[in-house]
């Protein structure tokens, strides 16, 4: 949610925007503009992003470079398996002076949190950022605290190695809207990043604001404005609906997976400078806004069968629209 006091700017000045922002990233996280794109839109659509890859592929790096480029307040924190609930929300601390109890606010309490590898913190933990990231608040001891907007939860985590690790249950993986890998680069990208760092004469790279809290919170409004056509509608049900019937899946994406990809696929529009949006926008974010929230039949398993073959086999399946109808929406609900 955007705060009312903030005003929406065209979606052509968002596309603009972004650009610049995803240049500017793009100057550090070399050769992985489909994924940083991804990531864009996920924050531009005000949901968090879920950056599953191996260790060394620059998970780290594209948080803090985004929230540099966004000009937003910054936390990380390194999830392990002692980290308690309070070590994510805060805790009241005796205030010896006051002679009271005194709340000190967590590392939840930012802009832009990255949960390293929140796959190694036991379940209470996750919990705890559970509420934050879907409430945007945080409850201490029975008193709520809210969260100043934006807010968005960047997590790692690192899909090879289960020992010592609690896997997210499949409702905080609900929660996530996107789940982005970024693969190992080209030997030719990979020189690229030896050769920045080299004439960077540093480890750190720093990156100047492209744009401020106020501007995101400003772009973000403008995805309101963003049309999306009655039958762009149903394709987005359609797709999500096929998940659950796949002959593969356990279980399905929930209707949560229709919203993130209409959201998602306003935001695709949005960074394209469009105020529409087209099948191909929910096409592109279609895998990874799906394949995280469905469970495979265990003799999938065995066969490794990816959720994201799921998904590539419903995008084939299900026709796409090819209409120019207007959305029933803006005029009012349609008749039925």
């Amino acid at each position: 949610m955007t705060d009312a006091s903030v005003e929406a700017m065209p979606p052509y000045e968002v596309g603009r925007l972004a650009g610049a922002v995803l240049e500017s990233v793009g100057s550090v996280v070399v050769g992985k503009r489909d994924a940083l794109e991804l990531v864009l839109a996920g924050i531009l659509a005000g949901g968090h992003v879920l950056l599953e890859d191996l260790p060394g592929l620059g998970k780290t790096l594209t948080a803090r470079c985004f929230a540099q480029a966004l000009g937003l307040d910054f936390r990380r924190l390194q999830f392990t398996p002692d980290l308690l609930p309070a070590d994510v929300t805060g805790s009241f601390l005796y205030d010896q002076r006051k002679g009271d109890f005194a709340f000190r606010a967590g590392p939840v309490f930012t802009n832009m949190l990255l949960a390293d590898e929140i796959n190694r913190t036991p379940p209470k933990t996750q919990a705890a950022l559970l509420e934050a990231m879907q409430e945007k608040q945080v409850s201490v001891e029975g008193v709520t605290y809210r969260l100043d907007p934006p807010f968005h939860v960047l997590a790692t985590a690192n899909p090879i190695e289960y020992e010592g690790t609690y896997p997210l249950p499949e409702a905080q993986l609900d929660r996530f809207m996107l789940r982005v890998s970024f693969g190992y680069p080209t030997q030719d990208e990979e020189w690229d990043v030896l050769r920045r760092r080299m004439s960077r004469r540093q480890e750190e790279a720093q990156l100047a604001p492209v744009v401020n809290a106020r501007t995101l919170m400003s772009m973000q409004a403008a995805l309101e404005s963003v049309a999306v056509e009655d039958s762009i509608g149903r394709y987005i049900v359609a797709l999500t609906a096929a998940t659950r019937e796949h002959a593969s899946a356990l279980v399905g994406s929930s209707p949560r997976g229709s919203l993130a990809l209409l959201l998602l696929a306003r935001a695709r529009a949005a960074l394209a400078g469009r105020d529409y949006v087209v099948p191909e926008d929910v096409k592109d974010v279609a895998v990874p806004a799906l394949a995280h929230r469905i469970t495979l039949r265990p003799e999938m398993w065995l066969r490794r069968v990816d959720p994201s073959f799921v998904v590539q086999e419903v995008l084939q399946n299900v026709p796409a629209p090819a209409s120019g109808a207007l959305p029933t929406y803006a005029g009012g609900y349609a008749e039925q």
